[in-house]
């Protein structure tokens, strides 16, 4: 068995929509549903080495999306930013009407 990378669960929310659906599924059901390489090779009728294959194949393709594309790492300096605003804002009284645009703010971010 190989080493889980948790971070592939954060980059399938991201670009999952753009794996084939056999790569989407497959590693939803191994980090989201957390099937064994058996389980999974048993409901696609592959091997467990081709689920196994099927996987890394699909890990490297997210890795390369984020490495070309970046949305992940944007988005934890977006979030990271707004904590900090969100921090200053709490220290400082600011007008209900920016108290709001930064809640909606902080929602699109979260969503």
């Amino acid at each position: 068995m190989f080493e889980k990378d948790l971070r592939i669960t954060v980059l399938l929310d991201f670009y999952g929509d753009i794996l084939t659906p056999k790569r989407k599924t497959a590693l939803d059901m191994y980090y989201n549903d957390d099937l064994s390489l058996s389980e999974i090779a048993d409901q696609l009728g592959i091997t467990r080495q081709g689920a196994h294959d099927l996987i890394k194949s699909a890990e490297s393709d997210l890795r390369s999306y984020e490495a070309k594309l970046g949305l992940y790492e944007r988005n934890e300096k977006i979030r990271a930013l707004l904590a900090g605003i969100g921090e200053q804002l709490q220290k400082e009284s600011v007008s209900r009407e920016l108290q709001e645009q930064f809640r909606e703010l902080t929602d699109l971010v979260s969503q």
